[in-house]
């Protein structure tokens, strides 16, 4: 449920376009300057090219022991392997009608566009390849009155597809796409979004699902399992501070984005606010153990935080981690 707000025809085409025009300055100088190194990608697999060997540790892979360096100093050794230098990165980006909401320094909508192109900056280089999914909405059923329970489901919405393409040029053409994207009312069916990375299969690649996740967690769950057989799956949970806790300003009407639905809520109530926040930390430890289950690393970026530094944080983890023989 977010304030109402009403915006002119085609204002969130431009203010995207605005938010993307600013970014590959800020990506480029900032990514750059933050990340200086050998390529490794943003989540890249273990590869197949043979590397320099090490100490074994506890937690390495034992299939990766070195047998022969093994011998030679008597102490246990694995190899190390190389990621592939061409990667296929794909996207799937959730633009529901309920990331068209903000109350922090961004817009949910301009977070989603802005981990797109750090996605892209990170990952196009050296014949990389990236493509996208996009999800944007699909309108509620016909009310016919309250239901009891969950509404009935709404459609899968408008999907579309930008296929893979290597090159800065063609990159940017991708991130424009998205960022001009209509967002539609209702709510887009996320499973089905991510189930459009399954298909058809791909060499194993990179596979980023970006949402908000307030989809039922049962929805998207299973696909993701399945995205992670094959690909390294990086989960980008975008959340605004509104949706973790309600501020005391008395009586503040809300509408649902995806049903239209206008409530008022009295705010000023301390009781509510406790409920509201304690059921808002449950949703979200639902989305965060779900993703775990599938085996996806999990980024949650903020609308009221540094969303570049955040990802910096993120991607030097996964580089620490992946030195010291873990990957999660």
């Amino acid at each position: 449920m977010t304030p109402p707000t009403h915006l002119p025809a085609g204002a969130g085409a431009e203010r995207s376009g605005a938010v993307l025009s600013r970014l590959q300055l800020l990506v480029t100088r900032k990514l750059d300057g933050l990340l200086q190194g050998d390529y490794a990608g943003l989540l890249p697999g273990p590869g197949s090219e043979a590397g320099e060997s090490r100490e074994y540790r506890p937690g390495d892979d034992v299939r990766r022991m070195d047998w022969p360096v093994t011998a030679r100093t008597t102490m246990p050794h694995v190899r190390r392997t190389v990621a592939d230098r061409e990667l296929e990165t794909w996207l799937a980006v959730d633009l529901s009608a309920s990331l068209d909401f903000g109350t922090g320094r961004w817009l949910k909508r301009d977070v989603v566009v802005a981990a797109a192109a750090a996605l892209a900056h990170l990952t196009v280089r050296g014949g990389n390849r990236i493509g996208a999914v996009v999800g944007t909405g699909a309108p509620a059923p016909p009310r016919a009155g309250r239901w009891r329970g969950a509404p009935p489901a709404a459609g899968p919405g408008t999907l579309r597809r930008l296929p893979a393409r290597a090159g800065r040029k063609e990159a940017q053409g991708l991130l424009r796409a998205i960022a001009e994207a209509e967002i539609q009312p209702g709510r887009s069916d996320l499973g089905a979004l991510v189930d459009m990375l399954n298909r058809p299969p791909r060499r194993r690649g990179v596979a980023v699902v970006i949402s908000d996740f307030l989809a039922p967690p049962q929805q998207w769950g299973r696909p993701i399992r399945k995205l992670r057989v094959r690909h390294d799956v990086l989960a980008i949970e975008v959340v605004d501070p509104r949706e973790l806790e309600l501020p005391d300003v008395g009586v503040l009407p809300v509408v649902d984005p995806e049903t239209g639905e206008l409530h008022e809520v009295q705010t000023a109530d301390p009781r509510l606010r406790r409920r509201y926040a304690d059921a808002a930390a449950a949703q979200r430890a639902a989305i965060a153990a779900e993703l775990r289950a599938a085996g996806a690393a999990h980024l949650r970026l903020r609308t009221d935080r540094d969303w570049l530094l955040d990802m910096v944080r993120f991607v030097a983890a996964q580089r620490h981690a992946r030195t010291r023989g873990t990957t999660r």
